[in-house]
């Protein structure tokens, strides 16, 4: 068995005694209390986001984003007023590439005219990352991080395995989903829990295993002699859950990272004997699983799409042709990119006749997205400095002292599943998911150099730094406040059992939205009988995302105004997307017309060469 030196303490322990067997823990009544709290508090920022099930349009997962931003929030300020080392100097050039980012958000706003709604939004989710890197790495100084670890990798554990619980109903019981408490499966075949998306369960289900992992050992080891196999059992019932969960999900890039997860037990020695066993089972079990569903779909004539996913004729689903036309974009703008947000209007309207057919706001990798949205200089400065903060990480995770040495490598292992979730998504552009990530950076990042714990506990700086990290988490918690009320006012648009006010009123009243204006404009644009008659609109509408419904509306109202060729223009880029809804609109170019009755616009092919840059109105 695998000895703790004599050394070590941990924060929840009232008192520590050793002998050659077990070590005992005891802890007082305020102790537990407290660890109780934090338990609670960890929760709330972490796990409660990904089991809410109940959104309204237009956003599918902004009540889930709030929880999380103002879970966070909570649970930082909380951090904060109880932390004695307030230095943040370690986390400053991780700080510095969101700081770049910020930049090129106002450098969008300026330049590349995104609306100030979609900017106030970045800028909202790049100021909560920098406050939780800041939050993970005060924490990684003190005496608490061992405690705050803890908390954090049970509020994953028990949020993993209660969405297991939801996609499990998902695949085996369709029909009791699609309700406010368990959401409908995302894909037919795949479970995506609450989150609704099932790349986004399989990540958070292995940040679930490396938080189990940790938990068994860092306290099982510690748990008295009678009481280990059982506890070991159900550690191991718990793995099996888990791995099943992912399976359910049929994520590729979770298959990557579960290899990932068998490196960590052949790399990491420093692992308990039980912990490197529970890391070398999950192959094991993903394959039994895995089998397990195909002979149950087999047998019961049910869909679980494993095979299909492995057997593609396009292994990247799309993700290669969307590169592709990236890296065009990037090429043609290579200095100042086409602008922060405005990834989406500027693929859409560039020609592009082989692209693929889905609408796409995000180039599905994260390098990309910095260099084709920031251009070269910039989008290079920020992932060098993100890259730097990866290295650090990673000496981090070999160089720690040997009572945080498991601790920072879970945290480093949970921040390098989201970067591989990154290279094929973009799961950092949710709340839920960004800001674990960049705590478990700052944490990791803490760690990289010993700690002062003798420092005073207060000192001028200290203080000033604690009062001003306490105020931001305060303007973290306000801003997600309002930003839930402003954002009620818009869902009064889509709301169908609103009849007592005017439909045109209800767009009015949300076009003056802060955070969400763009979504009321969208409303405007595409509700129209003469689109026209709504101009303003397409002035933020087209820059979230242009769909079908938007593009017809945006040519109609070309057309009406008189501007034929952009109408025309607008047209072929949707023609490329082949999508059915726009079928009827292009099928009047086949109806017979009586005589003197022009042909409609979208019959033609525009004779005049535009950019995407000719489309963003002032």
């Amino acid at each position: 068995m695998r000895r703790v030196p004599r050394s070590i303490t941990y924060p929840w322990m009232a008192s520590s005694e050793f002998d050659d067997d077990s070590i005992p823990v005891q802890t007082s009544f305020p102790d537990r209390l407290k660890l109780a709290l934090l338990c609670l508090l960890a929760f709330l920022a972490i796990g409660t986001p990904t089991l809410l099930a109940r959104n309204v349009s237009p956003s599918a997962t902004f009540f889930n984003q709030a929880l999380a931003l103002g879970g966070w929030g909570v649970f930082l300020s909380c951090l904060f007023a109880n932390s004695r080392w307030m230095a943040v100097s370690g986390v400053l050039p991780a700080v510095a590439a969101l700081g770049l980012m910020a930049f090129g958000v106002l450098m969008s706003c300026v330049l590349e005219r995104l609306p100030l709604s979609l900017a106030m939004s970045s800028l909202g989710l790049l100021f909560a990352a920098a406050l939780t890197l800041a939050g993970g790495f005060v924490v990684s100084r003190g005496t608490q991080r061992q405690a705050v670890f803890l908390a954090v990798c049970l509020a994953l554990l028990v949020a993993g395995l209660v969405n297991v619980g939801l996609a499990t109903v998902q695949t085996f019981m369709p029909s009791w989903a699609g309700s406010d408490w368990i959401a409908s499966p995302g894909a037919q075949g795949r479970a995506g829990g609450n989150l609704r998306q099932p790349n986004h369960l399989s990540s958070f289900l292995l940040w679930s295993i490396v938080g189990l992992v940790w938990l068994c050992d860092t306290l099982l080891e510690k748990a008295e002699r009678h009481g280990r196999v059982l506890w070991r059992v159900v550690a191991m019932l718990a793995l099996a859950v888990l791995v099943f969960g992912d399976v359910l999900t049929v994520s590729r890039t979770g298959t990557v990272c579960v290899v990932m997860l068998v490196l960590w037990a052949i790399i990491d020695r420093r692992l308990s004997l039980f912990s490197r066993v529970l890391l070398w089972l999950v192959p094991v079990v993903y394959v039994a699983s895995w089998i397990g569903m195909s002979l149950w779909a087999d047998a019961t004539s049910q869909t679980f799409i494993g095979g299909t996913q492995l057997h593609k004729a396009d292994p990247s689903s799309s993700r290669f042709g969307i590169w592709a036309n990236a890296l065009s974009l990037l090429r043609e703008q290579p200095w100042l990119g086409v602008g922060w947000g405005e990834f989406n209007i500027a693929w859409s309207l560039t020609p592009f006749p082989g692209r693929p057919v889905a609408f796409y706001d995000h180039t599905h990798n994260l390098p990309l997205q910095l260099l084709v949205e920031l251009g070269l200089p910039l989008g290079l400065l920020a992932m060098g400095l993100l890259a730097w903060a990866l290295w650090k990480g990673l000496r981090a995770s070999m160089l720690a002292a040997d009572a945080d040495v498991t601790m920072v490598r879970a945290t480093f292992l949970m921040v390098l599943i989201m970067v591989i979730h990154s290279m094929l998504e973009y799961p950092l552009w949710y709340a839920y998911f960004l800001l674990p990530t960049a705590f478990a950076l700052g944490l990791c990042l803490g760690c990289s150099t010993p700690s002062d714990e003798s420092t005073p506990a207060a000192t001028p700086g200290s203080s000033r730094m604690r009062h001003a990290l306490i105020i931001a988490s305060s303007l973290l918690m306000a801003g997600t406040a309002f930003s839930l009320f402003d954002y009620l006012r818009v869902t009064r648009i889509f709301s169908v059992d609103d009849d007592s006010t005017p439909l045109s009123r209800r767009i009015a009243q949300g076009q003056k939205s802060i955070f969400f204006a763009h979504h009321a404009d969208y409303a405007a644009a595409t509700v129209a009988t003469r689109p026209s008659t709504a101009w303003k609109a397409f002035r933020r509408a087209p820059h979230l995302l242009l769909d079908t419904r938007l593009m017809m509306a945006w040519a109609t109202a070309y057309a009406e105004k008189g501007d034929v060729e952009r109408a025309r223009y607008i047209a072929d880029r949707l023609r490329e997307f082949r999508n059915p809804d726009s079928a009827e609109f292009f099928a009047l170019c086949d109806k017979p017309r009586p005589p003197g009755i022009p042909e409609p616009f979208q019959c033609k092919p525009a004779t005049r060469q535009f950019t995407y840059e000719d489309f963003k109105l002032r």
